[in-house]
């Protein structure tokens, strides 16, 4: 009988799972029907072009710090699968194929980006820091913010708009503060999160 060569893994470390079970799935979907109940905020509309600020963006860099990058990557596509699918769960209650078309759409296209961006990096600064796990979450969540939500939203309103890059960038200049603020508080809320459920904060999820 052939005998296995691989090494059990060693004491007191857990060997991260690939494949997402029934806890993460019910997670996914919790966090998905979060995001779409901070709809019932009022959105607030912004220049000429209507973008409105919305706390969405919280819901997604809050979805990411907890789940981490697959899980909360998950959570935001279901949420944008959902509400492209005719449920009315975007900003000002609206939904469908037709968000595609409207200014902000390069901003909710990047949303599962965005989250598994913001997850890989805070899982990497839960694993490395144990200090200062407040600054290394708000930059993660704005890393997300940074590298993904902010180009893709430029470029979703110059090509749905009709105006150039150069305009859209200014455009999107007013989002910022809010963004701050924001990742600020979503950093806050799921430090707190991780400090009231350790087991969250602990990585056993390969992302």
């Amino acid at each position: 009988m052939a005998h296995s060569t691989q090494a059990p893994p060693a004491h007191g470390t857990a060997s991260p799972r690939t494949r997402m079970g029934a806890r993460d799935l019910a997670l996914v979907a919790v966090f998905a029907a979060f995001i779409a109940v901070l709809t019932l905020v009022p959105a607030v509309p912004v220049g000429a072009l209507g973008v409105p600020i919305t706390v969405q963006t919280l819901g997604v860099a809050l979805t990411a710090l907890i789940l981490g990058s697959l899980r909360g990557a998950s959570a935001t596509a279901l949420y944008l699968a959902v509400g492209l699918a005719g449920v009315p769960i975007f900003a000002k209650f609206s939904g469908g194929l037709g968000s595609l078309a409207a200014p902000s759409a390069g901003y909710l296209l990047a949303f599962p980006i965005a989250a598994l961006v913001t997850g890989a990096l805070a899982t990497l600064v839960l694993r490395k820091f144990r200090r200062r796990r407040l600054l290394w979450l708000f930059l993660s969540a704005m890393g997300g913010s940074i590298l993904v939500i902010h180009p893709l939203g430029i470029l979703g309103m110059s090509l749905n708009a009709g105006i150039p890059l150069q305009q859209a960038f200014v455009v999107d200049m007013a989002y910022w503060p809010g963004d701050l603020v924001k990742n600020f508080v979503a950093a806050s809320i799921a430090l707190s999160v991780f400090k009231a459920f350790p087991k969250m904060a602990r990585r056993n999820y390969d992302a």
